[in-house]
């Protein structure tokens, strides 16, 4: 009996291992998610203080320094010469075209209305990545993704009145940028640790942030508040980096198409938070969406692609 108690005790550890990671990445997804869902209020907060140019270059620099200085403290050598492509890929996206022009969305839009990119996200973040490496997910998640998209999507058109502005331009372009830096920074995070993914996407911004720093601060008058101050440190720190760390840590964990579909619940958080910090009325429609968005979400993390 301990014989054959000791020769099955390494298949259930080869089953429980990766079941365990998967349900750890998950988790990381998850938290990221939810950091995501406050940038949004963070960057309304923000606003009241700096102009946009302003607080995407402070942010953006903010939020190297600290990279930085973790890779520092850390003696993380730089990452090898292939890699450095997709870490400009990672930077243009996430670290400097999405903060930039969903900032420049929210001075005429309102977070509910620019929720709408973050509902097409996870879709668009999974053809991306089905195109950059090939992996054809099943049609279950197919046909799941595509009803949480529309469900996200009818959802925060209804919020902002069905009105479409200007803002919408910044928004779709915001979306694609996002994307692409999400897919690969999830192909990246398979080679090296997800933080030091974001965390060398933001060093490599820093020759840039500074000096866009004080340029923006030179034409844009800054009035702190103790908002501004919070959504600013928040945008750095939250969204910027640790909200990314976790990301791409659960991203590389559970696969590029399966944590983009966690993001579907981000909208709805997003809305949470309007309402807690910005004072923004949610309708009746929330909790139906968010039972839609949830079966999705569950039909998605199932399917096997």
């Amino acid at each position: 009996m301990r014989v054959q108690s000791s020769a099955t005790a390494p298949s259930r550890i080869a089953v429980d291992t990766p079941a365990r990671a998967a349900t750890a990445g998950t988790l990381q997804a998850g938290l990221g998610v939810v950091a995501f869902s406050l940038t949004f209020p963070a960057t309304a907060w923000g606003l009241e203080g700096f102009g946009p140019w302003s607080l995407v270059a402070v942010r953006s620099v903010l939020a190297a320094l600290i990279a930085g200085g973790c890779l520092l403290a850390l003696r993380v050598p730089p990452p090898g010469r292939r890699h450095w492509p997709g870490l400009a890929v990672v930077a243009a996206g996430v670290v400097v075209g999405f903060p930039l022009l969903t900032t420049l969305a929210l001075q005429t839009s309102t977070t509910a209305h620019a929720a709408v990119v973050v509902g097409l996200l996870p879709l668009t973040t999974a053809l991306l990545s089905a195109l950059r490496t090939g992996i054809r997910p099943s049609r279950t998640f197919w046909t799941a993704a595509l009803a949480g998209a529309a469900a996200v999507l009818v959802f925060t058109v209804q919020q902002s009145g069905g009105a479409l502005g200007t803002a919408d331009l910044y928004l779709f372009a915001a979306l694609l940028v996002c994307a692409a830096g999400y897919t690969e920074g999830g192909r990246l995070a398979r080679v090296m640790p997800g933080w030091q993914v974001i965390g060398w996407a933001l060093v490599l911004c820093l020759p840039l942030g500074v000096p866009a720093t004080l340029l923006a601060l030179s034409y844009e008058p800054v009035h702190l508040t103790a908002h501004s101050v919070a959504g600013l440190v928040w945008v750095a720190a939250g969204s910027q980096f640790v909200g990314l760390v976790v990301w791409y840590r659960g991203m590389a964990a559970i696969g590029v198409p399966r944590a983009s579909q966690l993001q579907l619940g981000q909208p709805l958080l997003t809305l949470v938070w309007s309402v807690l910090l910005l004072g923004e009325h949610l309708t009746v429609a929330a909790p139906l969406t968010a039972a839609a968005v949830l079966v999705c979400i569950v039909v998605t993390q199932r399917a096997r692609g």
